[in-house]
């Protein structure tokens, strides 16, 4: 097992451990709400530039709120069956808000591996966007003060209450994040027994998936940052043929080519970009490979500004002054000009192409529907 499995295994059973019945979580943890107890009052803003309020949803039945944000790979697998969820019952009275607890501030990058964007309220709105949610989608990121009322553990996390805003039923959305392989649906179970009258069978169950982003964990943020700034930062040669080589990507990664120049204004620009997304998908199979364009003797001019910028990917600089032979080795397509970026499979299939300045989020949802979005 490689260094990500042990990670993603730990990460695991360290959730459902504390997923539980709350033994061994940190005092600083939220406990989840005890069933039979009323629902916090909320005011939080939503997607839809609205703020919505507990008292909004008086009339509905059945309440059913889940904590859930953009990030997390177990979120997204949910998202399909949260809007069937919402779908189905709507018209029997039943109202589903959804509600992210995430301080952005508090993720760090290289946790965002499976996801194209953070849990900013501005990326919030792209995402219910681009899933197309229909019900209430609220951010409480900035305080958290509701989510520590409500204590959620991961995302997703469901809360059912019921007409009297008692809560009845915690816990997972079903058994099983694949839908192939669900077997119990436990918070349709909580809902038809509260529209049918009956009291919910089974009221709690554990649920698995990200930890919440309390405002707390920023502290490992700054480290990361720390650990990422000690990191080796080098420059070597490349020659024509070393760079159609590596376009030619014989390796087993996902391969992000971009070439610059310390001289070219857009290049400097946004190199940062390149950096985050370096810092983001790296520990899957992605790599992030920089040609300088500068002339040979600017070989220490390129290497301070890399050093600046903590570039400690791999990164390359041209032997020759021959800028065209540069631009047609990387790309026999591209016209010339800087920055020129490339996003090329295994086995030389080039999926993404630009010149000039990148969008980054463009470029982020292509490297990850490429990875994958799910942890395999």
């Amino acid at each position: 097992m490689g260094n990500r499995g042990r990670y993603i295994l730990t990460a695991a059973i360290l959730v459902l451990f504390l997923a539980g019945s709350g033994a061994g979580a940190p005092e600083d943890m939220p406990k989840p709400l005890e069933i039979g107890q009323s629902a916090p009052d909320f005011n939080l803003p939503g997607v839809d530039g609205k703020y919505h309020k507990l008292a909004d949803y008086a009339k509905a039945e059945v309440l059913v709120v889940v904590f859930t944000c953009n990030h997390c790979p177990t979120a997204q697998a949910y998202e399909g069956r949260i809007k069937q969820l919402d779908s189905d019952y709507r018209s029997k009275g039943v109202r589903l808000v959804a509600i992210s607890s995430n301080d952005p501030n508090a993720v760090r990058l290289d946790e965002l591996g499976y996801s194209d964007m953070s849990d900013s309220l501005e990326e919030m709105k792209i995402r219910a966007g681009r899933m197309g949610f229909k019900f209430p989608y609220l951010y409480d990121g900035e305080t958290q003060a509701v989510s520590r009322k409500y204590g959620p553990v991961t995302t997703p996390h469901v809360f059912v209450f019921d007409k009297a805003r008692k809560l009845r039923f915690v816990g997972r959305i079903d058994d099983s994040e694949k839908p192939e392989r669900v077997k119990v649906r436990d918070s349709r179970d909580a809902i038809d027994a509260l529209l049918g009258g009956r009291e919910v069978a089974v009221k709690k169950t554990r649920t698995i998936g990200c930890s919440i982003k309390w405002a707390n964990k920023r502290e490992y943020v700054k480290k990361a940052f720390e650990q990422w700034a000690k990191e080796d930062v080098s420059l070597e040669t490349i020659d024509a043929g070393g760079i159609r080589r590596l376009v030619k990507n014989d390796s087993e990664k996902l391969r992000l080519v971009n070439v610059w120049a310390t001289w070219c204004g857009a290049c400097v620009v946004e190199f940062d970009e390149f950096i985050e997304i370096n810092r983001m998908y790296r520990g899957r199979d992605f790599e992030l490979i920089t040609i300088s364009g500068d002339s040979a003797e600017k070989k220490d001019k390129a290497l301070e500004f890399l050093r600046k910028k903590q570039a400690s990917c791999r990164n390359y600089i041209f032997d020759s002054d021959d800028k065209y032979l540069l631009m047609e080795s990387v790309d026999e397509e591209s016209l010339g000009g800087m920055p020129y970026t490339l996003l090329i499979k295994p086995g030389g299939k080039i999926i993404y192409r630009r010149y000039g300045l990148i969008d980054p989020l463009e470029l982020k949802t292509a490297i990850v529907e490429e990875l994958g979005r799910y942890y395999k």
